[in-house]
């Protein structure tokens, strides 16, 4: 389901988890998305709806992937 604010959450927690250094590009996708995106401090993968972990657990394994 497309929910632009599933998508935010995910994939900043996703970033934040899974980059692989500060030079990497997840991490540059990471500081770019700052600029738009400010998360609640509470925000964490306990608080992702079903919608948001099901795109964070596939960013997850995408990062990772490599």
């Amino acid at each position: 389901m497309f929910n632009r604010f599933d998508i935010c959450e995910a994939y900043y927690l996703a970033l934040s988890h899974c980059h692989g250094g500060q030079w990497s590009q997840e991490y540059s996708r990471l500081c770019a998305m700052a600029r738009y995106f400010k998360p609640s401090p509470m925000l964490s993968v306990d608080t992702l709806s079903e919608n948001s972990r099901d795109i964070y657990n596939r960013a997850c394994a995408r990062f990772l992937k490599g």
